[in-house]
């Protein structure tokens, strides 16, 4: 079963173990088309509320707060390779990063 919510321009799907981090289609049309992404590492702790992603864009450059603690499992290395590929049409098909060792209260909590 998985959870989807929204906080602060990014999306959260909780899918078992993972915590998937995308950015929102109302976001990606803020923005304008990404031309820079810096992304954490995996295996990277991140902690609620400290810098997470930052995005460059045509529109803007904008800093992405982490909503939750937990440590990088995994990056999307399309994103990585072609920032441009957070513009998608599906706004999950622009996933950025997930999230493992979360703790389930803080995700309900958003």
């Amino acid at each position: 079963m998985s959870y989807l919510k929204k906080n602060e321009g990014l999306w959260i799907l909780h899918n078992d173990k993972d915590y998937c981090m995308g950015l929102t289609s109302e976001q990606a049309d803020a923005l304008g088309e990404v031309t820079f992404a810096s992304l954490p590492k995996v295996g990277q702790t991140v902690k609620a509320g400290e810098p997470l992603i930052e995005l460059e864009a045509e529109k803007a450059v904008q800093e992405f707060k982490s909503p939750l603690t937990g440590v990088v499992s995994s990056i999307n290395e399309k994103v990585s390779a072609d920032p441009k590929a957070l513009n998608a049409e599906d706004e999950l098909d622009a996933w950025i990063l997930s999230l493992r060792e979360v703790d389930v209260n803080e995700f309900e909590n958003l």
